[in-house]
């Protein structure tokens, strides 16, 4: 007796459920996202086999080449915070609309005596605009970049109850007097354990 033959028939998944979940999942981690801030200093790092990620908050990076030393305060209460004791060291008022812009400013190399200015100007026209010389670290005369980790690492004690982490992102081709003259500043702080930004060997930072 010939066995009967079932019919077979296409079967067909509905993915309506998880294209949903999929444009959610894309929206969440688009909003969500940083954007990482240009570099107003080309660095071309060292290349390195260590592998260190510095922590998410609680950092300073000194970045210095071409003979400029710039600055970046990780966290944006901190970077005000900073700016508010930098403001009454150096007998400067700054408006509210000066802190909210400096708290989201990368790294930045002018001297405390050009920032209200540095601050008005949008992100082209600070490219162009020729202020950016580096924080001066000249031990002897203005050193602004002691003044600035100073005030910074006290920001960072009194929002964070703990001590800044440092870092140096250098050129590789950045002469050596000027980095020991940013770790002289460490020294000076009391900073004697510091990283050093490097490249990995695949290519990442």
């Amino acid at each position: 007796m010939a066995k009967a033959k079932v019919k077979r028939t296409s079967t067909s998944i509905d993915m309506t459920a998880m294209c949903d979940v999929s444009f959610l999942l894309l929206t969440f981690f688009i909003l969500t996202a940083t954007a990482r801030q240009p570099d107003p200093l080309e660095i071309a790092t060292p290349s390195s086999t260590v592998q260190y990620k510095l922590p998410d908050k609680g950092v300073v990076v000194v970045s210095v080449g071409k003979g400029k030393v710039f600055l970046d305060i990780v966290g944006q209460d901190v970077k005000r915070a900073t700016l508010q004791k930098m403001g009454a060291a150096y007998n400067l008022n700054f408006t509210e609309e000066e802190y909210k812009r400096f708290s989201v400013l990368p790294a930045f190399g002018v001297p405390i005596g050009s920032l209200k200015q540095f601050l008005a100007m949008d992100g082209p026209q600070r490219e162009k605009s020729g202020l950016q010389t580096g924080i001066p670290l000249d031990s002897t005369r203005n050193n602004e970049l002691f003044n600035w980790l100073k005030e910074a690492r006290t920001a960072n004690g009194e929002i964070y109850g703990i001590d800044l982490n440092a870092a140096i992102k250098g050129d590789g081709k950045t002469e050596y007097p000027v980095i020991r003259k940013v770790v002289e500043v460490f020294q000076n702080q009391k900073i004697n354990k510091f990283s050093l930004i490097t490249s990995s060997e695949g290519g990442g930072e």
